[in-house]
Protein backbone atom coordinates (compact mmCIF):
# COMPACT_ATOMS: atom_id res chain seq x y z
CA UNK A 1 0.00 0.00 0.00
CA UNK A 2 2.49 2.21 1.06
CA UNK A 3 5.08 2.20 -1.64
CA UNK A 4 2.25 2.22 -4.33
CA UNK A 5 2.71 5.34 -6.21
CA UNK A 6 0.36 5.47 -8.91
CA UNK A 7 -3.15 6.91 -7.31
CA UNK A 8 -5.37 3.76 -9.23
CA UNK A 9 -2.99 1.14 -8.40
CA UNK A 10 -2.83 2.60 -4.88
CA UNK A 11 -6.67 2.70 -4.71
CA UNK A 12 -6.93 -0.89 -5.77
CA UNK A 13 -4.62 -2.10 -3.66
CA UNK A 14 -6.66 -0.50 -0.60
CA UNK A 15 -9.68 -1.58 -1.00
CA UNK A 16 -8.23 -5.21 -1.42
CA UNK A 17 -6.36 -5.03 1.37
CA UNK A 18 -9.66 -4.12 3.80
CA UNK A 19 -11.54 -6.74 1.75
CA UNK A 20 -9.17 -9.45 2.40
CA UNK A 21 -8.88 -8.34 5.83
CA UNK A 22 -12.60 -8.46 6.29
CA UNK A 23 -12.52 -11.89 5.02
CA UNK A 24 -10.16 -12.98 7.27
CA UNK A 25 -7.31 -13.41 4.52
CA UNK A 26 -4.76 -11.60 6.62
CA UNK A 27 -3.40 -12.34 9.86
CA UNK A 28 -2.93 -10.09 12.87
CA UNK A 29 0.78 -9.95 12.88
CA UNK A 30 3.44 -7.12 12.54
CA UNK A 31 6.60 -7.34 11.80
CA UNK A 32 7.31 -5.34 8.48
CA UNK A 33 9.88 -2.47 8.01
CA UNK A 34 7.32 0.92 7.01
CA UNK A 35 8.98 3.20 4.64
CA UNK A 36 9.61 6.89 6.78
CA UNK A 37 7.68 8.66 3.48
CA UNK A 38 5.00 6.71 1.27
CA UNK A 39 5.73 6.42 -2.14
CA UNK A 40 4.05 9.16 -4.48
CA UNK A 41 3.19 9.79 -8.44
CA UNK A 42 5.65 12.03 -10.08
CA UNK A 43 2.87 14.49 -10.07
CA UNK A 44 1.53 16.69 -8.38
CA UNK A 45 4.47 18.70 -7.71
CA UNK A 46 4.92 19.16 -4.17
CA UNK A 47 5.42 22.42 -2.81
CA UNK A 48 5.57 23.74 0.42
CA UNK A 49 2.66 26.12 1.53
CA UNK A 50 3.83 29.48 1.54
CA UNK A 51 4.88 28.48 -2.37
CA UNK A 52 0.87 27.18 -3.39
CA UNK A 53 -1.08 28.89 -5.26
CA UNK A 54 -4.37 31.28 -4.99
CA UNK A 55 -7.75 29.14 -5.67
CA UNK A 56 -9.19 31.62 -7.43
CA UNK A 57 -12.64 31.97 -5.75
CA UNK A 58 -15.54 30.60 -6.68
CA UNK A 59 -15.24 30.33 -10.48
CA UNK A 60 -14.85 27.07 -12.38
CA UNK A 61 -11.57 27.15 -11.92
CA UNK A 62 -11.46 28.12 -7.95
CA UNK A 63 -13.92 25.17 -7.68
CA UNK A 64 -11.41 22.58 -9.55
CA UNK A 65 -8.51 24.04 -7.53
CA UNK A 66 -10.50 23.20 -4.51
CA UNK A 67 -11.41 19.93 -5.35
CA UNK A 68 -7.98 19.28 -6.50
CA UNK A 69 -6.36 20.17 -3.00
CA UNK A 70 -8.95 17.97 -1.33
CA UNK A 71 -8.16 14.80 -3.53
CA UNK A 72 -4.35 15.28 -2.52
CA UNK A 73 -5.99 15.30 1.36
CA UNK A 74 -7.47 11.96 0.81
CA UNK A 75 -4.83 10.73 -1.83
CA UNK A 76 -2.76 11.15 1.48
CA UNK A 77 -5.69 10.09 3.98
CA UNK A 78 -5.33 6.36 2.52
CA UNK A 79 -1.40 6.24 3.44
CA UNK A 80 -1.94 7.57 7.09
CA UNK A 81 -4.94 4.87 7.23
CA UNK A 82 -2.83 2.38 6.49
CA UNK A 83 -0.23 3.08 8.87
CA UNK A 84 -1.96 3.86 11.75
CA UNK A 85 -3.10 0.12 11.41
CA UNK A 86 0.42 -1.57 10.41
CA UNK A 87 2.64 0.41 12.72
CA UNK A 88 0.51 0.49 16.16
CA UNK A 89 -1.76 -2.49 15.42
CA UNK A 90 0.03 -4.65 17.87
CA UNK A 91 -0.67 -2.15 20.37
CA UNK A 92 -4.18 -2.85 19.94
CA UNK A 93 -7.13 -5.92 19.63
CA UNK A 94 -7.99 -6.64 16.23
CA UNK A 95 -10.83 -4.04 16.42
CA UNK A 96 -8.44 -1.85 16.04
CA UNK A 97 -7.08 -2.59 12.70
CA UNK A 98 -11.00 -3.30 11.07
CA UNK A 99 -11.39 0.24 11.94
CA UNK A 100 -8.31 1.80 10.40
CA UNK A 101 -8.53 -0.81 7.66
CA UNK A 102 -12.37 0.73 7.29
CA UNK A 103 -10.70 4.15 7.13
CA UNK A 104 -8.46 3.40 4.37
CA UNK A 105 -11.10 2.02 1.96
CA UNK A 106 -13.21 5.17 3.00
CA UNK A 107 -10.20 7.54 2.17
CA UNK A 108 -9.71 5.62 -1.13
CA UNK A 109 -13.08 6.31 -2.46
CA UNK A 110 -13.17 9.68 -1.56
CA UNK A 111 -9.95 9.93 -3.43
CA UNK A 112 -11.81 7.80 -6.23
CA UNK A 113 -14.84 9.94 -6.19
CA UNK A 114 -12.94 13.49 -6.12
CA UNK A 115 -10.70 12.38 -9.18
CA UNK A 116 -13.13 11.48 -11.61
CA UNK A 117 -15.06 14.75 -10.43
CA UNK A 118 -11.74 16.30 -11.58
CA UNK A 119 -11.82 14.52 -15.19
CA UNK A 120 -15.33 14.95 -15.43
CA UNK A 121 -14.26 18.69 -15.55
CA UNK A 122 -11.36 18.53 -17.85
CA UNK A 123 -8.78 18.16 -15.16
CA UNK A 124 -7.23 15.73 -12.97
CA UNK A 125 -5.30 15.16 -10.26
CA UNK A 126 -1.28 15.64 -10.50
CA UNK A 127 -2.71 18.59 -12.92
CA UNK A 128 -2.11 21.22 -10.05
CA UNK A 129 0.76 21.68 -7.38
CA UNK A 130 -0.52 19.97 -3.91
CA UNK A 131 0.55 20.60 -0.11
CA UNK A 132 4.13 18.89 0.31
CA UNK A 133 3.36 18.90 4.44
CA UNK A 134 0.56 16.36 4.96
CA UNK A 135 2.73 13.82 5.97
CA UNK A 136 4.97 15.40 8.48
CA UNK A 137 2.45 14.78 11.29
CA UNK A 138 2.80 11.40 10.39
CA UNK A 139 6.73 11.66 10.93
CA UNK A 140 6.42 13.59 13.95
CA UNK A 141 4.33 10.77 15.68
CA UNK A 142 5.91 7.85 14.44
CA UNK A 143 7.08 7.01 18.14
CA UNK A 144 3.54 7.91 19.70
CA UNK A 145 1.17 6.10 19.40
CA UNK A 146 -1.19 8.83 21.52
CA UNK A 147 0.61 11.58 19.49
CA UNK A 148 -0.96 9.99 16.30
CA UNK A 149 -4.42 9.77 17.60
CA UNK A 150 -4.36 13.12 18.75
CA UNK A 151 -2.81 14.98 15.73
CA UNK A 152 -4.11 13.09 12.70
CA UNK A 153 -7.82 12.05 13.24
CA UNK A 154 -8.55 14.42 15.99
CA UNK A 155 -7.16 17.90 14.63
CA UNK A 156 -6.24 17.15 11.19
CA UNK A 157 -9.79 15.48 10.36
CA UNK A 158 -11.65 17.28 12.67
CA UNK A 159 -10.86 20.47 10.78
CA UNK A 160 -12.67 19.19 7.78
CA UNK A 161 -15.57 19.09 9.81
CA UNK A 162 -15.44 22.89 10.38
CA UNK A 163 -14.57 24.05 7.04
CA UNK A 164 -16.38 21.44 4.51
CA UNK A 165 -20.03 22.44 5.30
CA UNK A 166 -19.45 25.90 4.36
CA UNK A 167 -17.59 24.14 1.16
CA UNK A 168 -20.84 22.76 0.04
CA UNK A 169 -22.94 25.77 0.60
CA UNK A 170 -20.23 27.62 -1.72
CA UNK A 171 -20.61 24.77 -4.38
CA UNK A 172 -24.14 24.35 -4.09
CA UNK A 173 -24.29 28.08 -4.55
CA UNK A 174 -22.42 27.97 -7.76
CA UNK A 175 -24.73 25.16 -9.16
CA UNK A 176 -22.24 22.52 -8.37
CA UNK A 177 -24.48 19.89 -7.02
CA UNK A 178 -22.21 17.04 -8.08
CA UNK A 179 -19.42 18.09 -6.77
CA UNK A 180 -21.57 18.91 -3.58
CA UNK A 181 -22.85 15.49 -2.74
CA UNK A 182 -19.45 13.89 -3.22
CA UNK A 183 -18.17 16.34 -0.22
CA UNK A 184 -21.36 16.32 1.83
CA UNK A 185 -20.33 12.06 1.75
CA UNK A 186 -17.09 12.84 2.89
CA UNK A 187 -18.16 15.07 5.72
CA UNK A 188 -20.54 12.51 6.62
CA UNK A 189 -17.63 10.15 7.07
CA UNK A 190 -15.07 11.86 8.33
CA UNK A 191 -17.16 12.53 11.87
CA UNK A 192 -16.98 8.56 11.90
CA UNK A 193 -12.95 8.81 11.66
CA UNK A 194 -12.61 11.44 14.11
CA UNK A 195 -14.89 8.94 16.63
CA UNK A 196 -12.39 6.00 15.56
CA UNK A 197 -9.19 8.53 16.88
CA UNK A 198 -11.40 9.87 20.11
CA UNK A 199 -12.57 5.99 20.80
CA UNK A 200 -9.04 4.68 20.19
CA UNK A 201 -7.66 8.01 22.49
CA UNK A 202 -9.57 7.12 24.98
CA UNK A 203 -9.32 3.65 25.78
CA UNK A 204 -5.90 3.85 25.70
CA UNK A 205 -5.72 6.84 28.48
CA UNK A 206 -8.23 4.26 30.56
CA UNK A 207 -5.84 1.75 30.40
CA UNK A 208 -3.24 3.86 31.94
CA UNK A 209 -5.61 5.62 34.26
CA UNK A 210 -5.16 9.27 32.02
CA UNK A 211 -7.50 11.95 32.28
CA UNK A 212 -7.86 11.95 28.30
CA UNK A 213 -8.84 15.76 27.59
CA UNK A 214 -5.88 17.20 29.81
CA UNK A 215 -3.20 14.56 27.78
CA UNK A 216 -4.98 15.10 24.49
CA UNK A 217 -4.06 18.62 25.05
CA UNK A 218 -0.71 18.08 25.92
CA UNK A 219 -0.05 16.04 22.76
CA UNK A 220 -1.10 18.43 20.42
CA UNK A 221 1.04 20.93 22.18
CA UNK A 222 4.02 19.07 21.47
CA UNK A 223 2.82 17.64 17.95
CA UNK A 224 0.87 19.80 16.05
CA UNK A 225 2.47 22.59 14.55
CA UNK A 226 -0.02 25.70 13.96
CA UNK A 227 -3.22 26.71 16.43
CA UNK A 228 -6.96 25.38 16.55
CA UNK A 229 -8.67 28.40 14.76
CA UNK A 230 -12.14 28.79 14.81
CA UNK A 231 -14.83 28.72 14.42
CA UNK A 232 -15.46 25.36 15.39
CA UNK A 233 -18.25 22.94 14.01
CA UNK A 234 -19.16 22.14 17.19
CA UNK A 235 -22.42 19.42 16.60
CA UNK A 236 -20.22 17.43 14.14
CA UNK A 237 -17.37 17.48 16.81
CA UNK A 238 -19.14 16.36 19.69
CA UNK A 239 -21.22 13.62 17.51
CA UNK A 240 -17.86 12.08 16.96
CA UNK A 241 -16.74 12.43 20.62
CA UNK A 242 -14.71 15.51 20.61
CA UNK A 243 -16.12 17.70 22.71
CA UNK A 244 -15.85 21.89 23.69
CA UNK A 245 -13.83 20.95 26.63
CA UNK A 246 -11.06 19.24 24.85
CA UNK A 247 -10.03 21.96 21.73
CA UNK A 248 -11.57 25.24 23.70
CA UNK A 249 -8.51 25.25 25.58
CA UNK A 250 -6.23 25.30 22.89
CA UNK A 251 -8.07 27.51 20.50
CA UNK A 252 -6.84 30.57 19.00
CA UNK A 253 -8.82 33.88 19.18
Amino acid sequence: MLEAADPALKVKRARAAARDWKRGRLEHRFGAVLPDRPARPDAPELLPPNRMPKRGGGSERGRIALLHALAHVEFSAIDLAFDAAARFGHLFPCRYVDDWFGVGADEAMHFALLDRRLRQMGSHYGALPAHAGLWEAAEATAGDVLGRLAVVPMVLEARGLDVTPATVARFEGAGDDASARILHRIFTDEIRHVGIGAKWFGALCAAADEEPAELWRAKVRRYFRGSLKPPFNDSAREAAGLTRDWYLPLAEG
